[in-house]
């Protein structure tokens, strides 16, 4: 017979899993009613974002100082989270907001070994207490032994052997290096081996290959190569930062980071030439220059800088105010562009005859927003996460050009338009309707995570383009869209500022490294809802943007279920320990709340009988939800209904559960209310 007081069994696993991931390295831009005028939704008045949840601009020092902060105490903090003995973590980016939340983002190592899959983020409120945790894996991290019975070399030549079957020229591949492989399911030894060379088109070649150190069977793979005054070829005659020494001037921006760049002079590897010159005048506006496209690229680079830093607070890619460095006139007619996270570059080829070089500004804006991903979700570079990445770039590069205002490439919601790299004056991707490019998707279905992620990146840039201007057709700056919607429903558009604060936002303190479709659609509700209210016209366009790409259920459920307010944020319930509570913030209501409020709790634990949960009203009175029912059933998944007519429904409502029994272990997944 089981004691009120504790009980012992052998704990199950929590269901919800992780999708396959790795931390990824580096990426490319190629794969292998009627409203018109010239105004944007931006021009459309509407509610201003809470100040309090707007990440604030941190000076490199003072984000060194928050980092050796979280590292002093990054001991406690594994304490906190009930992590392993053996697991520890890794500080690796922090974020604050204006009213003192501090979101810290770690990796996991196990017994000394990189956990790929673990990376989490701690919101912290001023007061130190902990507000919340988002994991890229739920999984308990470990494993049966640290001894492989699979050899690295093994390992190794199964790496190469996948690098050959992709077209790679003469792959080799770095030594194996031995992991914790925790993205996809049950964590397991394995080996990750890095594949160096060329791919079949010229690019580098970064091949990641995870392979499991017990059974020898490949579990993962991604390419880690993210492919994507001066009178320049693209935007005509601009300032660019530059460095004198004596009588010489050099392409170094010291304004931003001291970004350099390099001229390859056709060649492959290595850094190449800086760009000097005897008089601070650059390129002709033609490739007859060189020097050219390195105008492009030092303007393109200076444009991300400077909209990273103004726009969202961040001071360069990795937010420690270093710039990375350019690279131009990569290869012989190579027709692409990449970042490379091994060098902290960014690489142009020449294009096609080497006259139509890839510099224009949202290719720059893209390949350098794969910098800043990697630096703050490191979405994997592989199914759906890797469509979200390719995503969040094509969105970055797009608010890059947008912010350039430059007459010469307007802003457009079209990607590489300037390149012409199809040869018949089309772009490369179209944001309002993706699949006009012939490949890309416009909306989410189960099988996406399989798509090349240049061509599942679709539902995401359709989504960003809706909720910053709308469904239906529209002429912006000199372009026509017209956008449809998979449930054939309207969208109301929010402006496109609003929707790049909460991409940001998401990208920066609620993305992982596993985030995938239906993740994204919770982090952007979730960052929506604390810039502008859980009842505000902008969180219900973040609902209805995601409904018209097939992600989700419209604003009110679509079926006028009444105003909806939620908390996506996770928090940890101690085993055995003092109850916590996660809140909800009811705001724009009128009198009392009603007799039928509608309280919706999603809690994952192992063993549901030991929880007692209370809907905790503003004034403090507490309505009991369940009270340790439902034995050794997993998980509580149920939507209660609670007569709270004598409460006042404006106010902070909370979620109260507290664990009464020892041996399992669970959390707060998130819980809404709504008001019929």
């Amino acid at each position: 017979m089981r004691s009120s007081a504790s009980h012992r069994r052998t704990p199950h696993t929590a269901r919800r899993r992780a999708a396959a991931g790795a931390l990824v390295a580096a990426t490319a831009l190629l794969a292998a009613a009627v409203q018109s005028g010239a105004a944007s939704a931006d021009d459309a008045p509407a509610a201003k974002a809470h100040k309090g949840a707007m990440a604030v601009k941190l000076t490199p020092s003072q984000r060194a100082e928050l980092i050796r902060e979280a590292n002093s105490t990054k001991a406690d903090t594994a304490s906190d989270l009930g992590l392993g003995a053996k697991e520890k973590l890794v500080v690796r980016d922090v974020v604050k907001d204006a009213d003192g939340t501090v979101h810290t983002r770690y990796e996991r190592t196990y017994d000394g070994l990189p956990v790929l899959g673990g990376d989490l983020v701690v919101d912290t409120a001023k007061s130190g207490k902990t507000e919340g945790v988002i994991k890229a894996t739920r999984a308990t991290i470990k494993v049966a032994s640290l001894k492989p019975t699979v050899s690295a070399a093994k390992a190794q030549k199964q790496a190469e052997a996948a690098a050959k079957a992709q077209g790679a020229e003469k792959p080799a591949a770095d030594r194996a290096r031995k992991v914790v492989w925790a993205a996809d399911g049950k964590p397991v030894l394995a080996y990750e081996t890095v594949v160096g060379g060329l791919q079949e088109d010229g690019t580098p070649n970064e091949l990641h290959v995870i392979t499991d150190a017990d059974s020898g069977k490949k579990l993962y793979e991604y390419q880690g190569i993210e492919t994507g005054t001066g009178h320049t070829t693209y935007s005509g005659t601009v300032t660019l930062g530059t460095s004198q020494s004596g009588s010489s001037y050099t392409l170094t921006d010291t304004a931003r980071g001291n970004h350099k760049t390099y001229n390859l002079n056709h060649g492959s590897s290595g850094t190449g030439t800086l760009f000097t010159g005897s008089d601070d005048d650059w390129g002709n506006g033609t490739s007859s220059s060189a020097e050219t496209a390195g105008a492009d690229a030092h303007y393109g680079a200076a444009l991300t800088w400077d909209y990273y830093k103004n726009v969202h607070g961040r001071s360069g890619i990795r937010g420690d105010g270093v710039g990375a460095y350019s690279r131009v006139h990569y290869g012989n007619n190579y027709v692409n562009a990449f970042w490379d996270d091994s060098c902290f570059c960014m690489t142009y080829g020449d294009g096609s005859g080497n006259t139509h070089p890839l510099t224009a500004i949202d290719v720059a804006g893209h390949e350098m927003s794969h910098g800043v991903t990697s630096n703050t979700a490191g979405l994997n570079y592989s199914g759906e996460s890797g469509g979200l990445n390719e995503a969040t770039s094509d969105i970055f590069g797009t608010a890059v050009e947008f912010y350039a205002n430059n007459p010469s490439d307007v802003g457009d919601y079209l990607i590489g338009e300037e390149i012409d790299i199809n040869g018949d004056g089309s772009p490369l991707r179209y944001m309002d309707k993706p699949s006009k490019d012939g490949a890309s998707k416009d909306y989410w279905y189960s099988g996406i995570g399989g798509v090349d992620v240049h061509y599942s990146s679709g539902p995401a840039n359709h989504f960003f383009y809706l909720l910053s201007e709308g469904s239906g057709s529209k002429v912006i700056n000199g372009v026509t869209y017209n956008s449809p919607t998979s449930d054939g429903l309207p969208v109301t558009g929010i402006g496109r500022a609003k929707a790049e604060q909460i991409w940001f936002k998401a990208l920066s303190t609620k993305f992982t490294s596993t985030t995938n479709y239906a993740g994204a659609r919770t982090g952007t509700l979730a960052a929506a809802g604390e810039l502008y209210g859980t009842t505000s016209a902008e969180y219900k366009a973040v609902q209805d943007a995601w409904a018209g790409v097939a992600v989700g259920s419209r604003s009110g459920g679509g079926g006028g279920d009444g105003t909806t307010f939620e908390n996506t944020a996770d928090v940890s319930i101690p085993d055995y320990g003092s109850a916590v509570t996660s809140s909800i913030s009811v705001t724009g209501r009128t009198g009392n709340a009603p007799s039928n409020l509608q309280v919706t709790v999603d809690i994952v634990h192992t063993w549901s009988g030991d929880l007692v949960v209370d809907l905790v009203a503003p004034d403090g009175t507490a309505y009991n939800l369940r009270n340790r029912t439902g034995g050794s059933a997993d998980d509580i998944k149920q939507t209660f209904t609670v007569n709270a007519s004598s409460e006042t429904a404006n106010g902070v409502w909370k979620l109260r559960v507290q664990d009464k029994a020892r041996y399992d272990t669970g959390y707060i997944n998130g819980w809404k209310l709504t008001f019929p």
